[in-house]
């Protein structure tokens, strides 16, 4: 299928369903022969960005590095989707500005649903003191105010989520009309 390159970079609390989306809009993706790849912020830093901490100059480092290759892929008619929680509204600008074609996607659920969704018990850890600068515990999380999507996971199924993107996507001109259709 012929598309227009692209970053869907999804930001939110850890738990909020940022990497669940991004497997089911991939897997939609790809069904229907987009070119995808998936820049997971957790990947990143095991190998891109490893030796990097948690501070903001850390994290805005970690930021760049995903923004820079999400934009050199993004020009060669690649769909990148990005989750990661990225929890600064600048560097997240910053990103927008250098990529051009990006959509950005607030995968929101409150901090309770994602601390009873946390299955690696990381908030449990970071309320304990064990993990130091824990977005949404200690350290903050600066929602979008305008994001081009917003997905409620605490209210809305991941493939009413996933569609809203493909609506999207289809509206701004990167994919076909037929897609969603």
């Amino acid at each position: 299928m012929e598309h227009k390159g692209v970053t869907v970079w999804l930001t939110g609390l850890s738990g909020a369903g940022k990497s669940t989306i991004t497997v089911a809009l991939g897997e939609k993706l790809r069904a229907e022969g987009c070119k995808v790849e998936v820049l997971d912020g957790d990947e990143i830093r095991e190998n891109l960005s490893k030796g990097l901490g948690f501070s903001k100059a850390d994290r805005d480092t970690n930021i760049r590095r995903i923004g820079f290759v999400s934009q050199l892929l993004t020009r060669n008619g690649v769909i990148v989707l990005v989750p990661a929680i990225s929890p600064y509204r600048e560097i997240r600008a910053e990103v927008r500005g250098r990529i051009g074609d990006f959509v950005e996607v607030f995968v929101n659920a409150p901090l309770s649903v994602c601390e009873d969704r946390d299955v690696k018990g990381l908030y449990k850890r970071a309320r304990a003191g064990e993990i130091k600068q824990f977005t949404g515990i200690d350290d903050p999380y600066e929602h979008p105010l305008n994001p081009e999507v917003e997905c409620r996971t605490d209210l809305e199924t991941i493939e009413a989520g996933v569609d809203k993107i493909m609506g999207k996507l289809e509206e701004l001109g990167y994919l076909p009309s037929k897609v969603t259709a």
